[in-house]
């Protein structure tokens, strides 16, 4: 299995008009580009282009005999220019939008000669970007799986984002207090009290759901840059594909939601279902039964598993 970080030079002209060499880069897992039918994975927030393997992020869901089964198909990830996790972080990260980064990628499949996709699969802020994607080319694919995402980011949303912004911007460990906040988004507080129920660390005199708090904020200041994660809260805080396109998305669509997301919460989710089955006939909506809230879509595999499964 080909797990080799690859590199496209692109020169890109962003919407704030500035001009930017991207050091594009991707992975490719299971059958050879043009061998298979070709599925692009786009990664959430803090993930990256190694989706599958031994530390894949999804290797739950991608990999050998998995239901995205890398022996069937070629699934593809690009990272998101500015993630760091090959070493290219953006200075001026607010000259970038969604829209941005989906032009990138779309200019990346260009220079891999892919004309069509198999499917596109994103969850959160990938799934985002996808939806920017397909707004900009409604042909792409066959098939779009948007996961605990939605086509824009809602007001609340974009409060929270907003929080992390100031966390971001403070001078006393803005990356771990960001992170603590975001924690609280991405779970609920009956997956908080379920787990934790109030024990108290005697050796650090703290309630255990303090002390996991703190060990994300510092496991996220171990491993993300700074740079990188203002980068990405910026890019959630502005997701805004073209409503008026969505329903020229020629795919197969899949929608999937989590009934407990604090942030793409599922009633969005299903709003934007409701309103596009109107104008699409190839369109159906799923839900995740979960107490963890965003997060569900890393966590409850079995019920994603299931899901996909009967749509690849």
């Amino acid at each position: 299995m080909k797990t080799e970080l690859n590199y496209i030079n692109l020169s890109y002209h962003t919407h704030s008009q500035k001009e930017y060499h991207i050091p594009l880069t991707y992975q490719i897992f299971g059958k050879d580009l043009f061998t298979a039918p070709i599925i692009l994975i786009n990664h959430a927030l803090t993930g990256n282009s190694n989706v599958s393997g031994e530390k894949g992020w999804w290797k739950q869901l991608v990999g050998e005999n998995q239901v995205v089964d890398t022996n069937k198909y070629t699934v593809l990830c690009f990272n998101i220019p500015g993630n760091g996790y090959d070493d290219f972080l953006i200075e001026d990260y607010e000259d970038f939008t969604p829209s941005d980064i989906a032009n990138i990628f779309l200019k990346g499949l260009e220079a891999l000669h892919i004309k069509n996709l198999y499917a596109i699969i994103g969850g959160s802020l990938g799934g985002g970007i996808a939806w920017e994607m397909l707004t900009k080319q409604p042909e792409l694919a066959e098939i779009f799986i948007p996961i605990a995402c939605d086509y824009r980011t809602h007001d609340w949303l974009h409060a929270q984002c907003l929080v992390q912004k100031f966390l971001l911007n403070s001078q006393d460990e803005p990356l771990q207090k960001a992170r603590i906040h975001a924690m609280l988004c991405y779970r609920t507080p009956q997956s908080l009290n379920n787990r934790f129920q109030n024990q108290y660390n005697q050796e650090k005199q703290c309630l255990q759901s303090e002390d996991w708090l703190i060990y994300h904020g510092n496991a996220l200041n171990e491993r993300f840059s700074l740079k990188a994660y203002r980068l990405m809260n910026h890019l959630l805080m502005n997701i805004n594909a073209d409503d008026t396109a969505l329903d020229k998305i020629q795919a197969r669509m899949h929608m999937i939601s989590v009934d407990t997301d604090l942030f793409f919460p599922a009633s969005e989710i299903r709003t934007c279902f409701e309103n596009l089955k109107e104008k699409k006939e190839n369109i159906s909506y799923h839900e995740i039964q979960s107490i963890h809230g965003h997060d569900a879509f890393l966590m409850e595999y079995q019920q994603l598993n299931n899901i996909i499964k009967n749509i690849l």
